[in-house]
């Protein structure tokens, strides 16, 4: 039998369409358990490769005959192995080019919306790191919100749709993944923008990203509005795009909020985080549509892959925006937290521009899940 090769993209049409895939990681159970690719429709199987050395025939009768079955691993080798194994005992499988690596790695464009006069409104989805960035296009210039750092991607992304890079922002400074923005900066000639209040340490230059700021792209005037709205960090930004789009950064997810400890001050910021969801966010339109710079599970996924809900459905459905006592809400976001993301301390050092790792350290900085939520 057969063994093809699955590359990201192929995967994640299988999550964003909703198909059928069964699933045999040959990591060890600790990073399978730790961090795995998630479907609605997906299957698992988890055998250690070491344990598949003296052959597959124990687990055939676990891997279905009438289902696409891919075999996944760190970085591939592995994958390949028990791949051959398997199709020398009749089956037709796949591997993952790449394994988990190249998953992490993988950004998906989904188009959410158009804007005024023409313009156009594009999220960015790390689907095996739970990221989300933004282009929004107007006028022949683009400005790029929360990018992550594989800069070419955005650079030929505005390529291909003939426009200018001319703004880059970050909505706060990240923990848990290394920022593109300015990379792509030093590549287009744009404006890097980050909250001055997150930038007291870096030692780079910047523009700074107060409250109020608009910024207008292209002919069509489409304006970036700048919301000061602290809470996962001291100077977390969002931003009102176009009258319609709220873009959230890491303060308000889809399914959960967000947490205040990643600079080690949840005590300090919990009541910055309580004001921004309660109050400001409050004051704002229900109609705005919700984008935030994470996801945290797959059922925060819309059909055609997008993450994105109305302002006033989460202001029903969201728990953290649900807690009606304080004392109660500041337990929530202090205690019983999730793990905090892997390197997630020499990722703001990067960040700040304080030290440079070079490809493979930041590969291995940025393995494993996205952890910035509470729930």
């Amino acid at each position: 039998m057969t063994v093809s090769k699955c590359t990201a993209a192929d995967v994640a049409r299988y999550v964003i369409e909703d198909k059928k895939l069964f699933i045999l990681d040959v990591r060890n159970k600790d990073a399978y358990e730790d961090w795995k690719i998630e479907g609605h429709q997906f299957d698992y199987l988890n055998i250690p490769y070491f344990d598949l050395l003296d052959g597959v025939e124990e687990i055939l009768p676990q891997i279905p005959e009438d289902q696409d079955v891919l075999v996944v691993c760190a970085k591939e080798g592995s994958s390949i192995m028990v791949a051959e194994m398997l199709a020398d005992a009749g089956r037709d499988v796949a591997y993952l080019e790449g394994g988990m690596k190249a998953w992490s790695m993988y950004l998906e464009p989904v188009k959410v919306g158009d804007l005024k006069n023409g313009g156009e409104l594009y999220q960015f989805i790390r689907l095996g790191k739970g990221c989300l960035s933004y282009m929004a296009i107007s006028g022949g210039e683009a400005a790029i919100i929360d990018a992550v750092r594989f800069a070419d991607i955005f650079v030929d992304f505005a390529k291909e749709k003939g426009v200018e890079i001319k703004h880059v922002f970050d909505t706060h400074l990240h923990a848990d993944h290394i920022s593109g923005g300015r990379q792509i900066a030093a590549k287009t000639g744009a404006t890097y923008y980050l909250p001055s209040k997150d930038a007291e340490e870096v030692v780079f230059e910047y523009t700074a990203l107060e409250d109020g700021l608009t910024v207008n792209l292209g002919d069509s005037k489409i304006e970036v509005g700048a919301l000061y709205s602290p809470g996962h960090t001291i100077g977390s930004t969002s931003f009102v795009i176009d009258s319609s789009y709220l873009l959230t950064g890491d303060i308000l997810f889809i399914d959960s909020i967000g947490r205040p400890d990643l600079a080690g001050l949840a005590e300090d910021w919990v009541s910055d985080l309580r004001v921004t969801l309660y109050k400001r966010y409050r004051e704002l339109a229900d109609d705005l549509i919700v984008l935030p710079a994470h996801f945290m599970i797959i059922d925060e996924l819309n059909e055609n892959g997008s993450v994105a809900k109305r302002l006033g459905d989460l202001f029903v459905e969201n728990h953290g925006l649900n807690i009606t006592d304080e004392d109660e809400f500041r337990r929530t976001v202090t205690e019983n937290l999730p793990p905090q993301p892997n390197a997630y301390q020499q990722i703001r050092q990067v960040n700040m521009g304080k030290i440079t790792p070079d490809n493979d350290e930041q590969i291995e900085m940025e393995i494993g899940p996205n952890r910035c939520a509470v729930r």
